[in-house]
Parts: structure tokens; C-alpha cells; sequence
């Protein structure tokens, strides 16, 4: 039986990324633009565990959360509650986190953000081995974003600088998108970043 899931920000792999993960040079840093002069006021248009806002917070950035399942978002709460009680070097990365129980799809036209992140649940892979478990049990509470090609058109008409779409390194290109200014790539995952000046 598998456990039961939680949102920690205080350890494992989010804390070691915390203290050692490589700064802004980190692929999802440069793909949202974070340089030495510039942190961006960004929004994470789907939460999840909340690793990606954690990161980029703990750069500097100021971060608004939206989740749109309930349960999701209660656990992200109880994650930034523990967090933020354990005081520390922590803390103020906390503090720049903005969690909003919303649907993007809906809210991101009022927010007018300079950058967003989408990060849309992908269609489960062959051989659930391929999948951490961390993310099977986020899959079975917030399904597959069978929505995320709207989102993504939302986020385009939405973001005054740039949108940053994390997709599988392998995936072909999501439908209905104008290519992207440029794309970083890990081992895994590639970050298409669409700059909307160029748009």
C-alpha cells in the first residue's frame, strides 16, 4: 500500500536541490530568464508539489501557486504551513510563495503576469516504472490536463514576457503552438520558452 502523499519542502530531494542544486544556472532558471539584475514576479499555472515555485523562490523570485484540485491544494498548504513554522533558511523562500485554490484557465487573464510555467500532467508512460511514485499519486489526484493545450493559448495571451512550457524531452511538439523562441533541454525534460515579444 502506498503512502500517504505529502508536500515537503524541508527535505529530501527538494531540500539537497535547495542547498546544492547549481543556483540560477539550473535549466528551469534560465528558462524563465532569472539573471543576476532580473527576478521576475512569476506564476506556476499548475502547482502540483510545488517543487518548481519552490525552486525558482529560492532564487529570489517572487512565485504565485495555482492549483486547481482541491485536494492538491490542501496538501501544498499544509506543505508551505510546515515550512513556514520551521523557521530557518527556509522561511523567507516561503515567503514569496502565493498559493491560490483557482483554475488558470480562468484566472490568469486577471493576473496579467510577466512569466509563466506551465507544467500540464502528461499521459501516463508504458511501465508505471517509469514513473516516480510521488507522481503516479499526484496523477491519480488531479488526472491528465486534457485542457493543457488551452491553458497554454491562455498563458500566451496572458504572460507580458514569456511563457515557459516543461514538456518530456522526447515528446513531439503540443498541438496548436507557434514554434518556440528557444528550448533548453535536460535528460528527461526540455523547457520550450515562448518569448512574447516575438509572438
Amino acid at each position: 500500500m502506498e503512502s500517504e502523499l505529502e508536500v515537503d519542502f524541508l527535505g529530501g530531494a527538494v531540500a539537497h536541490r535547495f542547498r546544492f542544486g547549481g543556483g540560477r544556472g539550473q535549466a528551469l532558471a534560465r528558462a524563465v530568464g532569472l539573471k543576476p539584475e532580473k527576478t521576475p514576479k512569476i506564476v506556476d499555472a499548475t502547482a502540483g508539489l510545488g517543487r518548481d515555485a519552490f525552486l525558482l523562490a529560492s532564487l529570489g523570485a517572487e512565485v504565485t501557486l495555482i492549483e486547481r484540485s482541491a485536494r492538491m491544494h490542501r496538501l501544498l498548504e499544509q506543505g508551505l504551513e510546515r515550512a513556514a513554522a520551521a523557521g530557518g533558511e527556509i522561511a523567507p523562500v516561503i515567503a514569496r510563495m502565493k498559493l491560490i485554490h483557482a483554475d488558470a484557465i480562468e484566472l490568469l487573464p486577471e493576473l496579467s503576469p510577466q512569466i509563466i510555467v506551465v507544467d500540464p500532467m502528461h499521459p501516463e508512460r508504458k511501465g508505471s516504472a517509469l514513473v516516480k511514485k510521488q507522481l503516479r499519486q499526484v496523477r491519480k489526484i488531479v488526472g491528465t490536463d486534457e485542457d493543457a493545450a488551452e491553458l497554454m493559448q491562455v498563458a500566451l495571451a496572458s504572460a507580458s514576457r514569456r511563457v515557459v512550457l516543461k514538456w518530456p524531452q522526447k515528446a513531439a511538439p503540443m498541438p496548436g503552438l507557434p514554434p518556440p523562441s528557444h528550448q533548453i533541454t535536460g535528460k528527461s525534460t526540455r523547457y520550450d520558452v515562448f518569448m512574447i515579444q516575438n509572438m
